[in-house]
């Protein structure tokens, strides 16, 4: 499922992109409707987020009985949800840009904060937005890789 965390009108302030507990709380909430859907009943849920989407997605994994199977997090800004990384319990995949040095350095912190299973993934040649050639590709390859692995350990897929 794709949706947008701000609606038309939000999307207009600059700093609701960055309140994260304001994202975070949307996903939560999808992810409780979630699961009353009957195609999706029973079905493992795994969150994929980009730049502050990846902060409210480890936001909204840390809220406490969330059963977030995984997370992945690709170009993020993990830093944004700080006080809320210890308390992740997916396993969650982090992927940066090899050329993007601000964004892994955070990363690398967040990941030392993260108490779950967890992997920093670089992509190399890559800057923030994954532009260069193959860069994205090999972004969606491991997302792909994390998700198969950790999606379908106890449960099945939607389809």
């Amino acid at each position: 499922m794709l949706f947008d965390l701000l609606t038309p009108e939000e999307e207009s302030g600059r700093a609701n992109v960055f309140d994260i507990e304001l994202l975070g709380g949307r996903l939560a909430r999808v992810t409780r409707w979630l699961p009353t859907q009957p195609r999706a009943a029973g079905a493992a849920i795994g969150y994929f987020g980009a730049s502050t989407g990846a902060a409210a997605a480890l936001w909204a994994a840390a809220e406490p009985g969330s059963g977030i199977a995984a997370v992945v997090s690709r170009g993020g800004r993990p830093d944004l949800a700080w006080p809320r990384l210890a308390a992740v319990t997916a396993p969650t995949l982090l992927i940066t840009g090899g050329h993007d040095e601000v964004v892994l350095d955070l990363n690398r912190r967040a990941q030392a904060e993260l108490r779950c299973e967890n992997q920093l993934a670089i992509v190399p040649g890559a800057t923030h937005l994954f532009e260069e050639p193959g860069t994205l590709a090999a972004a969606a390859t491991l997302a792909r890789d994390w998700f198969i692995t950790h999606l379908t350990r106890n449960s099945h897929l939607v389809t």
